[in-house]
């Protein structure tokens, strides 16, 4: 894939995460959600390149815009994958919270994991510690294999987990085994990049999640040497049989890294809300600042980008709405 495709699609979440942010707070996920879709699906239309959507906003008949198979872009440039989630972190923003981003992934075709909008479970870690986890063992052997790959004892670890009542066991046991938790209500993407960054203090995400969140963090993390291993988890038969229909048969199935997102990865985020790696939208008369972050898998590159917006010399992808006396 040509390098500079990442560098476009900076705009495109740049415009998702402009548009959002005007919500935050405002207490109305669906709007803010909305607004992201809107602006990211118009953004779309001015990059030159031929996209599939196959981690979207579900399924066509879910989702009016960025649903799974849609074609977007200009349609005179190189043919991808793309995985998006315009809005990371919906209840994040409507409460004003911490680390909602807006998220990109682009990979070569047939190389994300095609799978339903499921729950997933998952492990994810940084470099340092990612090759002792297995998600077939209990949360407290994982935990002992972590401390000792890091050379620290278990207390000192540090584990993200959604807080979500299917959760009760798990957090039970993680406290059992000392090790410390940092619960959050929304945003597991963010939160298995942020085992990469020793800023952050986090060694581990643990936990049932969305399965396309599942996707997009694998891509982040082919580019920084994190890794992350899931299991879709089926509801009910309904769930298995779309499944089936997307060529999938083994439902007990272990994935890792590779297998979510493999090929050749690019990720972008551009913070909506600050949180452990990324400001949020700043907005000043006549404009905003947005803080981005670029990775490439085939260099393992990571770039920063600091943008200054003025309102009048761009494209309105929907952040200037209309003031209301």
């Amino acid at each position: 894939m040509d390098r500079n495709l990442a560098l476009e699609m900076v705009r495109v979440t740049e415009a998702a995460s402009l548009a959002s942010a005007r919500l935050m707070g405002r207490g109305n996920e669906k709007a803010a959600d909305q607004a992201a879709v809107n602006a990211m699906r118009q953004a779309f239309n001015d990059i030159p390149f031929s996209g599939t959507i196959v981690i979207g906003e579900g399924e066509r008949d879910e989702a009016p815009m960025l649903y799974i198979g849609e074609k977007v872009g200009a349609g005179n440039g190189p043919e991808v994958d793309i995985a998006v989630d315009p809005l990371e972190g919906t209840t994040i923003c409507a409460k004003g919270g911490d680390n909602a981003l807006s998220v990109i992934a682009i990979g070569d075709k047939g190389k994300f994991l095609h799978c339903p909008d499921v729950y997933m479970e998952k492990i994810a870690a940084g470099r340092e510690v990612a090759r002792a986890l297995d998600l077939r063992k209990s949360p407290t052997e994982n935990l002992q294999a972590a401390a000792k790959a890091k050379g620290e004892p278990v207390e000192n670890l540090t584990v993200v987990i959604l807080d979500r009542p299917r959760h009760a066991s798990l957090i039970a046991e993680v406290r059992k085994s000392g090790a410390r938790i940092r619960l959050i209500t929304d945003g597991d993407v963010s939160a298995a990049l942020a085992t990469c960054w020793k800023e952050t203090g986090v060694d581990l995400l643990m936990g049932t999640g969305g399965a396309p969140e599942g996707v997009l963090a694998a891509a982040a993390l082919r580019c920084i040497g994190g890794e992350i291993q899931g299991r879709l988890v089926f509801r009910n038969e309904d769930e298995k049989a779309r499944a089936r229909k997307m060529g999938m048969q083994d439902f007990e199935k272990i994935y890792s890294t590779e297998e979510l997102a493999g090929g050749s990865v690019m990720f972008c985020a551009t913070g909506v809300t600050s949180g452990d790696f990324l400001k949020g939208v700043r907005f000043f008369p006549g404009g905003a600042e947005t803080h981005s972050v670029v990775m490439r898998s085939a260099t393992g590159t990571v770039r920063f980008i600091e943008t200054s917006h003025r309102f009048d010399l761009k494209p309105n992808y929907g952040w200037e709405q209309e003031r209301k006396p």
